[in-house]
């Protein structure tokens, strides 16, 4: 009990009654705002979790991108379910890997194209110049340079070489080049931003990398197959605008990676 300030007399009624009230309502507010923060909390983990394990569809799969281009044959490539399930798990929305034989010079080339719109930015570092090292070969060069399309677009890339050690000594040549919501790049610093590593939360295709990787023995083989398929490749994903020039559909495109 309080008294009034020199009189000895206790304070009663209306004015302690509000004090006590006036304490209460604080400590219910302060309550309710952590059950609210909590409730939000839930809401915004279900959400995220349900988007990063619900993958991002293409308007048309890259399981139907064509076999047949020209005098190329594609075959499927296999690929190891640990890698497979990684890939899916990390970065993968859809992807495919084959072997191209060109039936009139028997040319050869592995094409493998992987399209990350969940995680655009998972895909950080899983790069030639990343993993080829890691799996046992050795880098020799990384160069700049560029192709050009059949439809004559100019794109650019890199050129990366390697080699195994002896005993079992043996090259390749790998093309790589990345679409990063429908704009061609070869640097990952282009996607590597704050906002390019957050997850794709509204589920947008629109909003994606792609890495292209064709690889074989010899350059020129890399090119070939590079300039007799690269348009389509290009075309199986949204444009800047949205747009889907395969599928003849249509999706806004909300922001970018940078």
């Amino acid at each position: 009990m309080t008294e009034v300030k020199g009189s000895g007399k206790p304070i009663t009624g209306s004015c302690g009654g509000r004090l006590a009230i006036g304490t209460s309502r604080i400590w219910l507010l302060a309550v309710l705002l952590v059950i609210s923060s909590g409730i939000l909390y839930r809401g915004v983990t279900s959400r995220l979790q349900k988007a990063l394990h619900s993958p991002i569809k293409l308007a048309i799969p890259l399981s139907n991108f064509p076999k047949e281009i020209g005098n190329w044959t594609g075959i499927e490539l296999p690929i190891r379910s640990t890698t497979k399930e990684y890939m899916e798990q990390n970065f993968a929305d859809d992807f495919f890997s084959r072997r191209y034989i060109n039936s009139q010079t028997n040319a050869w080339a592995d094409v493998y194209v992987v399209y990350c719109s969940t995680r655009p930015g998972g895909i950080l570092g899983h790069q030639p110049a990343v993993c080829y090292p890691a799996s046992g070969w050795v880098q020799d060069s990384t160069d700049k340079s560029s192709f050009e399309t059949a439809s004559g677009r100019k794109i650019s890339c890199l050129i990366h070489r390697f080699h195994t050690p002896e005993p079992q000594y043996r090259e390749t040549v790998v093309l790589n080049f990345y679409i990063l919501n429908g704009q061609i790049t070869t640097r990952e610093d282009d996607f590597s931003g704050l906002l390019g590593r957050s997850p794709n939360i509204s589920g947008n295709p629109a909003r994606y990398v792609v890495q292209v990787q064709i690889s074989s023995v010899v350059e020129n083989s890399i090119r070939e197959i590079a300039k007799a398929i690269a348009d389509q490749i290009i075309d199986f994903f949204p444009d800047k605008n949205g747009i889907v020039k395969e599928a003849g559909y249509s999706q806004p495109l909300s922001g970018n990676l940078k």
